[in-house]
């Protein structure tokens, strides 16, 4: 069961605290204990075994309230559903259930930085050692990199590129913390460095070559479907906002929503929405019948919502005017992460190009 009422209420009260200080190790457990981080694991497993659609309806319930809390929510299910997915049977027994009750914490370390669009890019390299590997590199933005206790590390290696779970309290591996970045500032991030790290055989997950169009491949689609609802309720929340002011805010003794620009803006603004919940829905029916249009669908509604996040937010600021810009103000923190997520598991312009190639492969609405 998940019981995500304690979670929200945090939220509510402390997202904008923790966009500062950052999302704090109680608020994590708190997170656990609620179910939150198994949400969709198998109920044998401990998880709550949640279908497409329920996991999209909970991560557009935490966008809501915050984008940081959704994230960790998003990567701790990208690295669980890779494992599911790919790893070995002793991999997902050690693993899958120390994930799906959040006692470790998993993050995915990809990105570097001559590799962040193109993956396949990646000069962090896995050595032979014997049967064992060598990881030695250096990942960049490593969402809530800073607490994880697992890395689902991406490296190149002889038969291709391959993908490993390497443990924080490996001799060689060091974390050097981000902060101030434009958004996601609560999402504990950091940098990782991989010094000649020794990996046993036994946390490669996946042979060589697969590692980054199966196992990362597997987790950027978990990724890319939460962070889409997860858009879809952030831009539901500025919206509210704009709404709630500009239904109260007199200027010149004309309340706000009597001026036709405003209430034309508010329209554009909810269209955009249901637009994006329109393929975020889709995307859920798709993944639900095992679809192999499931991964263009659910491109698309990270594209349409992540738009849909950055341009609602940027107007509800507009409308807010100061009181979108203060320092606790929800559609401003917003819209400083809805653009990071136009940016994280694929750029705009690269699902852009993705979704036209099925287009000219003949798609069909």
């Amino acid at each position: 069961m998940i019981d995500v009422e304690k979670v929200v209420a945090a939220a509510k009260s402390d997202a904008a605290h923790w966009d500062r200080a950052g999302l704090p190790d109680e608020v994590i457990t708190l997170a656990a204990r609620a179910g939150l981080l198994g949400a969709d694991r198998p109920a044998q497993l401990g998880g709550a075994g949640l279908a497409a659609r329920e996991l999209g309806e909970l991560a557009a319930t935490l966008g809501e309230h915050c984008t940081n809390l959704r994230s960790l929510v998003t990567v701790h299910g990208m690295v669980a559903a890779a494992v599911d997915r790919w790893g070995t049977a002793g991999q997902r027994q050690e693993w899958l259930p120390r994930l799906t009750s959040g006692d470790a914490i998993a993050a995915l370390a990809a990105t570097e930085a001559g590799a962040g669009t193109e993956l396949s890019a990646v000069a962090t390299a896995f050595e032979a050692d014997g049967t064992d590997r060598r990881v030695s590199g250096e990942k960049l933005w490593v969402t809530f990199g800073q607490v994880a206790d697992v890395f689902l590390v991406l490296g190149g290696s002889e038969g291709g590129l391959g993908a490993a779970l390497v443990e924080r309290d490996s001799p060689g591996v060091s974390v050097e913390p981000v902060e101030g970045q434009l958004g996601l500032r609560g999402a504990r991030l950091a940098h990782i460095r991989f010094d000649r790290v020794r990996v046993p055989a036994a946390q490669l997950v996946a042979p060589p070559g697969f590692g980054l169009s199966h196992v990362v491949g597997t987790a950027l689609d978990h990724g890319r479907y939460t962070v889409a609802w997860g858009c879809v309720g952030l831009a539901r929340a500025c919206l509210a906002d704009a709404a709630a002011h500009a239904a109260t805010r007199v200027q010149g003794g004309i309340a706000l929503a009597e001026q036709q620009l405003i209430r034309a803006t508010l329209g554009r603004c909810w269209v955009d929405i249901q637009g994006a919940q329109g393929l975020c829905e889709h995307a859920a029916e798709q993944r639900s019948d095992g679809s192999p249009g499931s991964i263009v669908a659910t491109i698309a509604a990270k594209y349409a919502a992540a738009g849909a996040a950055a341009t609602v937010s940027e107007r509800a600021v507009q409308v807010l005017g100061a009181a979108g810009c203060g320092p606790d103000a929800r559609a401003g923190r917003f819209y400083r992460d809805a653009k990071v997520m136009q940016i994280i598991e694929g750029a705009q312009e690269v699902a852009e190009v993705t979704i036209g190639e099925h287009v000219l492969r003949g798609a069909r609405c």
